[in-house]
């Protein structure tokens, strides 16, 4: 990610949370329902014990935490300074080491390219002005024989309805212009993607949600949120 590919509107929106990004009944209640199921997709691909992993876009820190819990040695990235700080904080909490980074993707991938087991990229690609760009700096840190985890929303009326009208307007659970339904990425979008930068998709299972039991499973049906792991060639 250049520095162009950014939105400063972006930054600005997820810091004005990071004081409350740990409350699991605040604006980041739905990453704290989400964290579990992405953590365990992940762990049920790779051996996290000792994997040099990156997180990117890792906002106030959730998955960098859950993924050194598990035993890997986590880079979390994110270019705003409030929510690293409060990832930082948080760290005291919770008696975790995790390398965290005001920086960009672009940034990280210039100076760690090819260095990393494990790439992920949580509900971020939805959020930059150029997704081509952003994919292309996760494939360059990878190792050969390394995985690249995303999870993002897919652009379907069934997604518009439930990630936008739903959560935003009706239940409130996001603030008001957190998402914009034309920058969703279909999965065969995203795929293409991957694999214009070098990369093997594995895997897309669907992401389901109910925010009023606060439940959260993996499955087959893919219409609103979607995971995916992709893999760089030995």
């Amino acid at each position: 990610m250049t520095t162009t590919n950014v939105s400063p509107e972006e930054i600005a929106r997820f810091d004005s949370l990071a004081a409350r990004w740990w409350d699991p009944d605040g604006e980041s209640r739905p990453l704290h329902d989400l964290n579990p199921v992405r953590a365990a997709y992940i762990a049920a691909r790779t051996d996290l014990r000792d994997a040099k992993v990156a997180d990117v876009g890792c906002g106030g820190g959730l998955l960098s935490e859950a993924l050194a819990r598990a035993g890997a040695r986590v880079t979390g990235i994110d270019l705003g300074s409030k929510v690293i700080d409060v990832a930082r904080l948080h760290l005291y909490e919770s008696k975790l080491s995790v390398d965290y980074r005001v920086q960009s993707s672009a940034e990280l991938a210039a100076v760690e390219a090819g260095s990393f087991d494990v790439v992920c990229c949580m509900e971020l690609i939805e959020h930059v002005p150029d997704p081509e760009a952003l994919v292309s700096d996760l494939a360059a840190m990878l190792k050969p024989g390394a995985r690249l985890f995303m999870s993002t929303i897919n652009r379907t009326p069934a997604a518009f309805g439930a990630a936008i009208i739903g959560a935003e307007y009706v239940m409130r659970m996001l603030p008001r212009g957190t998402h914009h339904y034309a920058q969703f990425l279909k999965p065969s979008e995203l795929g293409r993607l991957l694999r214009h930068a070098g990369l093997e998709l594995e895997d897309v299972s669907g992401l389901g949600y109910n925010p009023l039991t606060r439940k959260a499973w993996l499955g087959r049906i893919t219409a609103v949120n979607y995971v995916l792991c992709a893999r760089k060639p030995a």
